[in-house]
């Protein structure tokens, strides 16, 4: 499928094997999972106008779950973009796909660079503030398919990004921060052995913006 991006996001993609040569890249040494963290893919000039853009143009919905037979919000706004029929459940929720805008295809095809693949969706984000949160959860829906690639991508205020093993209790939990232009390449069989989570914090945060790109089977 081609698509046609923005000429006015001026994100200079034609300078993206320049870019990529100057990462700072952490190769994470995990038991049964492949981690790679790109600290500052996008500048920090991208990322503001990135930012802005998703804050403004994403169609955000708050939805719903049933928690002891009462219906509450997440903590949390979301959005799902993609190709025509990739749709995703989870938690009960299934979402159908907005069409792709020209910031979201600038996004994805930049990430798709790092590993030749090419995205068909994106599960988007918005914690507002340090009271959203995203509890334990693997990707790993069976639209996923097996051993997913899932390349997650921040924008704005830094939040703690937690993981924890499934079966191995005796491994410590991982932690790290996810910063403002971020790309987290989640291969393997890091689904299938692992949990991850973005915790509530009392500290004053700014508002994040997270993508999840995913290929939906």
């Amino acid at each position: 499928m081609k698509y046609n991006t923005d000429t006015q996001l001026n994100l200079n993609l034609s300078q993206q094997s320049e870019i990529t040569s100057n990462l700072q890249v952490k190769q994470f040494s995990i038991a049964d999972a492949e981690l790679i963290l790109y600290s500052s893919y996008f500048s920090e000039v991208e990322s503001d106008v990135i930012f802005q853009k998703l804050l403004t143009e994403v169609n955000w919905r708050q939805d719903q779950i049933k928690f002891y037979g009462k219906e509450i919000n997440i903590p949390r706004l979301t959005a799902w973009y993609g190709d025509s029929g990739k749709s995703y459940t989870y938690s009960n929720i299934t979402m159908n796909p907005t069409p792709w805008t020209p910031v979201l295809l600038t996004i994805k095809q930049r990430i798709e660079e790092v590993e030749k693949i090419s995205f068909n969706s994106v599960l988007i984000n918005l914690y507002r503030d340090g009271k959203d949160s995203v509890a334990w959860h693997s990707d790993d829906e069976p639209e996923l398919g097996k051993d997913p690639i899932i390349a997650s991508v921040s924008f704005g205020g830094v939040r703690k990004f937690q993981l924890r093993h499934r079966f191995d209790k005796t491994l410590e939990k991982v932690e790290f921060n996810l910063t403002h232009g971020s790309l987290l390449m989640m291969k393997g069989k890091t689904q299938e052995f692992w949990q991850h989570q973005i915790p509530k914090t009392a500290k004053s945060v700014m508002p994040r913006i997270n993508l999840t790109f995913r290929i939906i089977t």
